[in-house]
């Protein structure tokens, strides 16, 4: 594994939750834990999840036709690691906030997008470009 370009914490109200989504939907492998919180590898990606009970998201900010939920944190994947995280997701069943759809699509920076919440609330974004030279395209 290379070395993982972020590290992000993130609030939780239920740690088993936490667990059952990243773990067992995400599919990410889990990493060093205690009481009050997991290290998951999120694509490569260290995201601690910490027990705290003011978890959620509660502003949005228009984007492309969507309310996108503001703060969120989001990963670049491969398109067909992307396409199947969804499907997964699809089949788990996941309500999505933001359906799994390509954003921008013709322009610069053309992009497959979707959001969801984890358990405490959470806003997570999955992207994928078909080409990686569009990810900071204007």
């Amino acid at each position: 594994m290379s070395r993982p370009r972020f590290h992000l914490a993130i609030p939780v109200h239920d740690l088993d939750e936490a667990a059952g989504f990243y773990g067992e939907i995400l599919g990410c492998p889990r990493g060093r834990s205690a009481d009050t919180w997991i290290d998951w590898d999120v694509f490569g990606h260290q995201v601690v999840t910490h027990l705290h009970k003011g978890a959620g998201v509660d502003v949005s900010n228009p984007v492309d036709g969507h309310d996108v939920p503001v703060p969120h944190f989001g990963v670049i994947v491969d398109p067909p690691t992307f396409h199947a995280l969804a499907q997964t997701l699809r089949e788990a069943p996941y309500t999505f906030v933001i359906e799994p759809y390509v954003r921008f699509e013709g322009e610069p920076g053309e992009q497959w997008t979707m959001f969801l919440l984890d358990p405490s609330g959470n806003a997570l974004e999955f992207k994928a470009f078909a080409h990686d030279d569009q990810v900071f395209a204007t």
